[in-house]
């Protein structure tokens, strides 16, 4: 099977506009939230485009799709502490 390019991908496109989305969005945070929820949204966030890129660069559907599963997870754990995030009143 042959390798797609991942920065054709829209799903890639779109989790990257995600990305700095909510890094400019976290970087209004309170100072005192930088090492705890904005550490940990970010993470999350970076985890969602840098699974599609290595999932695309692998060879069979199989392993592409195990990688999609958990840019999911990811964009799942960030939509937790987005609302956790609201909720707090960030």
């Amino acid at each position: 099977m042959e390798t797609r390019a991942h920065k054709n991908l829209d799903v890639w496109k779109r989790s990257m506009g995600l990305a700095k989305l909510i890094y400019k969005v976290t970087s209004q945070f309170p100072s005192a939230k930088q090492f705890g929820l904005v550490s940990q949204m970010r993470r999350a966030v970076v985890s969602i485009p840098s699974n599609i890129a290595e999932g695309a660069a692998r060879s069979g559907k199989r392993e592409f799709l195990q990688f999609l599963n958990i840019a999911q997870g990811s964009a799942s754990e960030l939509d937790t502490q987005v609302e956790l995030a609201k909720e707090l009143g960030f």
